[in-house]
Order: C-alpha cells, then sequence, then structure tokens
C-alpha cells in the first residue's frame, strides 16, 4: 500500500486491519476528534514500519477470522512494545489475549450478534468514563469465539450476558480490549470511548481542515514545481475540491477539462462552467460532446454496455482536449481515502479493485502522466469540510452524490434525447420541492428515474398515453447501506402533482421504498 503518511508535526495513529467490514468507521470517529490516522493491513506493519510509522497509539480492529485458524492474521509482536496505548476491538481484543498469555475459545453458546448490554464492574476504568451513566449500556456485538481467560496484567471492568470479558484492560501499561464495536451507530456511546482513549494516550486534536489545506498547498507545489497539471473536472465535490485547491497552489499552470456528455441534470453545465470560469477565473476546456455521447448511446438498453460506452468515450474526449494544455507533466484526480483503503486486500492476496468505474482510470500510464491526488488522505465528509474551508459554496459542495454515468443508469432501457429532457425536468421539480420542504439535507440522496413503461391517463377530458416515473429518496451514512426516506403522504401527493402538471411527458409517479440491500440506491 502507498504510504499516506501525514506531516510529523502531526501525532499519529496506527489502525490495523483485520479484515472488519466496518474499519473505516473507526477511522472516521477519530477524524471527527481531529486525529490523524491511517489503516494499515495486518502483512502490511512490519518492524521497519512501525519504526518509520511512530504511532502515538495503534488500534487493533476487528475481523472475521479464528484466532484458532491456521495463518490466522497477528500483529507483529512489537506492536506491544511500542510503550504506547493500544486499543483492542473484537477480534483485536481476541488476538491480543492470545498474544499476551491469555486464553480463547469457540463459540458454542457464547456467541453474540448484534444488540449487546454491558454491565460494569466494581473498578472504574478512565477509558469508560461517561459510561455507565445507567445501570448497563447497549454495544453492538459480532462475535463466535470468545475471551475464556484474560492475559496477566488485564482485569475485567465490563460483562455482558455472553462475554465474560467484554472490557478488559492493563492499567499499567494503556493496554485495552473490547469485545464489542464501539465504531457502529448501534453503541451509542461509542464515541465517548474513542475520546477517552485518544486523550489518554496525549493527541493534541490538531487535525483540521485549515491545516491540511496549508500543508497540502505546501505539498502541491513541492512536487509540481514549474510544471503543468490537467485535471479532468466532472462537477461533482470530489473534483471540484481537488481543482480548488490545486489552482490555489499553482494557479494557471492548472487547466481543467469538463466534459459534458448530454447526461447532466438541468443546468448543471453552466453552473459547473460560470463557477471555475467565471467566479474562480480557471483555465477551462468546455468539451461539448453531447452529440457524441448520445450517438453512441442511440439504440443501447442494457445497463452495463452503458457504463463500458461511457467509460470509454470520456477517456477518449479527454485525452484529446488534454492535448490542447500541451505539456502536461501532472493529471489531477479527486481520490479520496476509502479508495485507497479499498484497493488494497487485507488477507494479503491480490488487490480486490472496488470501484473500477473511474472516470481517468488507466489515463496517467497512457498518456505518461504522473499523479497529483491531494484528497487521497481524506473521507467524504472531510472533502466537504475542505470545500467550505476554500470558500466553494455551501450549496455546492452540500449537493447529493451524483453518478459519473449520469442520467443514463436512471433512464433504465433505451436513452432518448426526449426522455432526458423529461428526466432533466421531474428531477429538477422533485429536489424543488425536498428543499421547498426543508429536507433536503436530511436525505443522502434523492432522485426521479424515468421508467422504461408508457401508461394510460386521463388529463382533462382526454386520454394520455406517457411515462411512468419513480421518485427515489434514501438515508444513510456511507452509501454502503441505505433505507427509504419516510416522506408524509402529503408530500407525495404534492410532488407527484406537482410533476404531471408541470412535466409534459409523464401521467403516473410513484415512490421506491427499496433498502439497500436487498436493493441498490441507483437503478443501474
Amino acid at each position: 500500500m502507498t504510504q499516506i503518511h501525514a506531516p510529523t508535526d502531526h501525532d499519529r495513529l496506527l489502525i490495523i486491519d483485520f479484515g472488519s467490514q466496518v474499519t473505516q468507521l473507526i477511522a472516521r470517529r477519530l477524524r471527527e476528534l481531529h486525529v490523524y490516522c491511517e489503516i494499515h493491513p495486518f502483512n502490511a506493519v512490519t518492524p521497519e514500519f512501525l519504526a518509520e510509522f511512530a504511532p502515538k497509539a495503534v488500534i487493533l480492529s476487528g475481523g472475521p477470522a479464528s484466532v484458532f485458524a491456521e495463518g490466522a492474521p497477528r500483529p507483529p509482536e512489537q506492536v506491544f512494545e511500542l510503550n504506547v496505548p493500544i486499543l483492542g476491538i473484537c477480534y483485536g481484543q481476541q488476538v491480543m489475549m492470545e498474544m499476551l498469555g491469555g486464553k480463547v475459545e469457540r463459540g458454542h453458546n457464547t456467541a453474540e450478534f448484534g444488540r449487546a448490554y454491558v454491565t460494569p464492574e466494581t473498578e472504574q476504568l478512565d477509558l469508560l468514563e461517561g459510561w455507565f451513566l445507567t445501570e448497563r449500556e447497549q454495544v453492538w456485538m459480532s462475535h463466535g469465539d470468545h475471551v475464556s481467560r484474560i492475559a496477566p496484567g488485564f482485569r475485567v471492568f465490563g460483562t455482558s450476558p455472553n462475554a465474560p470479558f467484554a472490557v478488559t484492560a492493563d492499567p499499567d501499561r494503556h493496554f485495552y480490549a473490547v469485545q464489542f464495536h464501539p465504531e457502529v451507530h448501534h453503541t451509542p456511546n461509542g464515541a465517548k470511548l474513542y475520546e477517552n482513549f485518544v486523550r489518554l494516550a496525549g493527541f493534541k486534536g490538531d487535525w483540521t481542515m485549515s491545516a491540511y489545506r496549508e500543508e497540502a498547498i505546501a505539498k502541491i507545489r513541492e512536487t509540481v514545481g514549474d510544471d503543468k497539471v490537467i485535471c479532468g473536472l466532472s462537477g461533482g465535490v470530489d473534483s471540484s475540491v481537488a481543482a480548488v485547491l490545486i489552482h490555489e497552489a499553482i494557479g494557471d499552470q492548472l487547466t481543467c477539462v469538463f466534459v459534458d456528455h448530454g447526461l447532466l441534470r438541468k443546468g448543471e453545465a453552466e453552473e459547473v462552467v460560470t463557477m471555475f470560469r467565471d467566479h474562480y477565473n480557471m483555465p477551462l476546456i468546455h468539451a461539448d460532446e453531447q452529440d457524441l455521447f448520445l450517438g453512441e448511446l442511440d439504440g443501447q438498453d442494457d445497463p452495463e454496455a452503458k457504463r463500458k460506452i461511457i467509460g470509454k468515450l470520456f477517456i477518449d474526449v479527454f485525452q484529446k482536449h488534454a492535448t490542447e494544455v500541451g505539456d502536461a507533466k501532472f493529471l489531477a484526480q479527486g481520490t479520496l481515502y476509502p479508495d485507497v483503503i479499498e484497493s488494497v486486500s487485507f488477507s494479503g492476496g491480490p488487490s480486490v479493485t472496488i470501484k473500477s468505474h473511474h472516470n481517468v482510470g488507466g489515463l496517467p500510464e497512457k498518456m505518461g502522466l504522473k499523479l497529483v491526488e491531494p484528497l487521497r488522505e481524506l473521507f467524504k465528509d472531510e472533502v466537504r469540510a475542505l470545500g467550505v474551508e476554500l470558500g466553494l459554496p455551501k450549496s455546492f459542495i452540500g449537493r447529493h452524490p451524483f453518478p459519473g454515468p449520469g442520467l443514463a443508469i436512471r433512464c433504465p432501457g433505451e436513452i432518448t434525447r426526449a426522455k432526458l429532457d423529461i428526466l432533466r425536468e421531474a428531477d429538477a421539480v422533485y429536489i424543488d420541492q425536498i428543499r421547498k420542504h426543508g429536507l433536503y439535507d436530511d436525505i443522502w440522496q434523492a432522485f426521479v428515474a424515468i421508467l422504461p413503461v408508457r401508461t394510460v391517463g386521463v388529463m382533462g377530458d382526454g386520454r394520455t398515453y406517457d411515462f411512468a416515473c419513480a421518485l427515489r429518496a434514501v438515508t444513510s451514512v456511507d452509501g454502503m447501506t441505505a433505507d427509504y426516506y419516510p416522506f408524509t403522504h402529503e408530500f407525495l401527493g404534492e410532488t407527484a402533482t406537482r410533476i404531471i402538471n408541470e412535466v409534459p411527458g409523464i401521467n403516473r409517479v410513484t415512490y421506491d421504498i427499496t433498502s439497500k440491500p436487498p436493493g441498490t440506491i441507483e437503478w443501474e
């Protein structure tokens, strides 16, 4: 994994990953406390790595393995010799106990999955300050094996019905271990536990967007020098924040290429061009390639075929217009930290590509360019905070996510200009309704999908035969899981009436109440 170490004047916390699906949530909780941390797979954490990284504290994540399995993942023994606070979570607790002289047993009747309750022991623990304000604390468990004997020096500070060592610690060495997951929202007081841990470790809490902005600008200038940079600007939050940050660092050495493929929302192309070319006075190539994209998509109804066509055309068009810049040495991308984490296999096998749809994937090697990725240390919420720090309009950086293929995947079946025009108008009315009712910031993502069916209706005294559409709105934390937003019937009725009255071509409106899983957020 590429090292992404923060400047040395920041305290660093190391999260050793054993494959838990919620390891990223640990990092997010810590970043919310202004603590800089990095996630690294256990097999990348060597003694040499530890010496170079010099963590001020370590967290051992959960994971799906059993400590009894052949080749079970373990941290290097040197972790316990760093003389820094360590927190083991779930599998992290079990492997800590196993390596320090305790004992772990197989599940049998002691497994716990889901909500559980921990009760305190008589002795108080500084890690649990602010806990047990009632007689028990709700937590989220996910374990089959369990600790049956704690390691020498550890004492018990909390128990649950199936985890007699739910909270253990060796306070003298500042080693702490919990069987539950404090990072998930099903452990309501989990954030307090992390707050206590970083306080005990002596973190200054100096990881701020203001500091990051200054450091990133200095790093960009050092990396780029006097060379030119091109940036594929999609108009989304990530590429927009990256572009503004780089432009602040190197000015007119940056040129953005905005590919308008005809699959954007109403007024979106004009908004992006106006903001970057006029407001930020940024060199910008507006590549109006609507005819090319829509021509190639004509007659295509398979969602994967649509995605491949759009991805290939984007690369071709971007490369064509990028040559207009001349002598560019760097390509800027809005890569985020989750993208970096997901590109690494914790198990030691070949890296698994989670996101294969990046608009400019493969271009650096093809064009002989080096990468500039100033956001690769940040999570999505941190990118939004950086956008505020850079002065981007809050209305822009707070927009709902928008997919790379754009409206193509909100138009199941064959794509036509007429259907796209109808879809844009319906989506504009829907979002206007959501904003008018003050719901926009409560919703993770909302959009309209135009369905590949036409239905009979009646308007006035006449028969209609027009398209049906589906409204979609979901709540989510990170987009990995989602639930539909519980609009009132009054809102849905008012919105349906507006769409049918104001958007010619639609005579029926439905609301999608499918969660993710089993569905996905987008329709294709």
